[in-house]
């Protein structure tokens, strides 16, 4: 973070803006997002070619509820770094405005340019809710649904579940939007949304043995 700083921070404002940024990580870390907001604000003014401010103030934003606010920051920290990992939050953001066309034009941009399994997994979760919102169940099912289910699943893997298990249901089928809920309750019976999740299962009727 400092090494960036002073690589692409004029002399006289480095201090400033790493006292701003410092202060922002703090903020943001104890879940005080529009404290994080203000002060990144200022950082930004005096560096604006700081791809770490530009991130932090994105996800800040975010957190904030200003959808646009955060797609430009979050963007122009694509555009600074080549990273792809936060275009699942640019996808969350568009679906939020109701930019329907954008959030495919995202997700198959995504595609071409890929990432790690973590941001891939969060980009198919994002993708497919917005499909399922969209009342395409089928195709939400085709991005999210799993090959496999293992008892080792990363946190990642089982928020695909999640939203492959509520596709499932949408189209009527009961067994593996169960098995997918019985996986995901083994594994992470805290996970949010998993109690309306076996509900739902549970008031679709038995699933077949």
């Amino acid at each position: 973070m400092r090494d960036e700083i002073h690589r692409v921070t004029r002399k006289e404002r480095r201090d400033a803006a790493l006292l701003l940024l410092s202060g922002a990580v703090d903020s943001y870390g104890n879940d005080a997002f529009p404290a994080a907001r203000r002060k990144l604000l200022e950082a930004k003014q005096l560096s604006p070619r700081s791809s770490t401010i530009r991130e932090l103030l994105g996800l800040s934003c975010y957190r904030c509820r200003n959808w646009d606010e955060a797609l430009a920051e979050l963007r122009a920290y694509r555009r600074l770094t080549g990273d792809t990992v936060h275009m699942p939050v640019e996808m969350d953001s568009l679906r939020a405005l109701e930019r329907d066309r954008d959030v495919e034009v995202t997700w198959g941009r995504f595609l071409e340019l890929g990432g790690d399994r973590p941001t891939e997994a969060e980009a198919r979760v994002v993708y497919a809710s917005y499909l399922l919102d969209r009342g395409r169940a089928a195709e939400a099912w085709e991005v999210a649904g799993p090959d496999r289910l293992h008892a080792d699943a990363q946190p990642y893997e089982r928020r695909c579940w999640f939203v492959a298990a509520r596709a499932a249901l949408a189209l009527g089928e009961v067994d593996p939007a169960a098995q997918l809920a019985e996986a995901i309750r083994r594994a992470d019976p805290d996970m949010p949304g998993l109690e309306d999740l076996l509900r739902q299962v549970e008031e679709a009727g038995p699933a077949r043995s």
